[in-house]
C-alpha cells in the first residue's frame, strides 16, 4: 500500500447497484484516491463474490452473516462460514469476520436469533484470530456486552450513540466509522463524536451503495 492513500473500510462492491459497471466504479474510486477497499460479505451466498472481487481489484474482504440475514440463516450457514475461514486462512486478502452485529432498528427481526448468530461469529473470529466488522444500529449496548465476554478487536461500522458507547468500543480495541451520515446537517451527535474522539480511533468508510453523503443521497456511490 502507498503512504497517504485512502482506504474505504466498508464497501459492498458486490451489490446489485454496481453490477453493470463494477470495474468502472472501482476505477473512479482509485482516481479519487481510494486505493484500497474492504469488501464485507453478508451471507454465504456472496462469500465467493466478495473474495473474487477483492482479488480482481487488489482489495481485501471479510466473511460473515449480516444481522438482517439472520432470519433465514441456519446453523449450516455458520458451518459454511467456519469452512470458508479455514479454507482461506492463508489468504492475505481475508482480513476480518463481517459484516456481523445486531440491528435493533428494523422491525420484525428476532433479537434472540440475532444474538445467537452474533455470539457464534464472535467466537469464530476469536478462534481464527481475526477482527470483526460490526453492524451497529441502535444496538451498541448489546454488541458491547458480548464483546466483553468474547473479546476481539475490529471496526464498529456506522457508529452512533452516546459519548460513552463509542468510548467503550475504543477501550475494547475498536476503531469507529461513520459513513456519509456525518455529513448530514441534523447528525449533530455523530459530528460531535467525530470531533471529540481521537483521530487514531477513526476510520473512513462509504458503506456504498448505502449511506451516501447528503449531496449524493440518492446516488449509490461517492464520486
Amino acid at each position: 500500500m502507498q503512504p497517504g492513500m485512502w482506504i474505504d473500510t466498508h464497501c459492498h462492491l458486490d451489490a446489485a447497484d454496481f453490477a453493470a459497471d463494477v470495474a468502472a466504479v472501482r476505477q473512479r474510486a482509485t482516481a479519487a484516491g481510494v486505493l484500497h477497499c474492504v469488501l464485507p460479505a453478508v451471507a454465504p451466498a456472496n462469500f465467493e463474490a466478495v473474495r473474487q472481487l477483492a482479488h480482481r481489484h487488489g482489495d481485501s474482504y471479510a466473511l460473515g452473516i449480516h444481522p438482517l440475514c439472520t432470519g433465514e440463516a441456519t446453523a449450516d450457514d455458520l458451518q459454511a462460514l467456519e469452512r470458508a475461514l479455514a479454507a482461506h486462512r492463508d489468504d492475505p486478502r481475508l482480513v476480518a469476520v463481517g459484516e456481523i452485529g445486531l440491528d435493533h432498528f428494523v422491525p420484525g427481526l428476532d433479537r434472540d436469533r440475532q444474538d445467537y448468530f452474533y455470539r457464534s461469529q464472535l467466537e469464530l473470529a476469536r478462534r481464527h484470530g481475526l477482527p470483526v466488522l460490526l453492524h451497529v444500529r441502535r444496538s451498541a449496548d448489546g454488541l458491547l456486552k458480548h464483546l466483553r465476554r468474547t473479546p476481539v478487536a475490529g471496526i464498529a461500522h456506522a457508529s452512533n450513540g452516546s459519548a460513552q458507547q463509542p468510548a467503550e468500543f475504543v477501550r475494547l480495541g475498536f476503531r469507529l466509522g461513520f459513513g456519509g451520515t456525518v455529513t448530514f446537517e441534523r447528525a449533530l451527535q455523530i459530528r460531535r463524536l467525530a470531533i471529540d474522539l481521537p483521530l487514531s480511533a477513526l476510520v473512513l468508510e462509504t458503506d456504498a451503495p448505502d449511506i451516501p453523503p447528503h449531496w449524493l443521497y440518492r446516488t449509490p456511490e461517492v464520486r
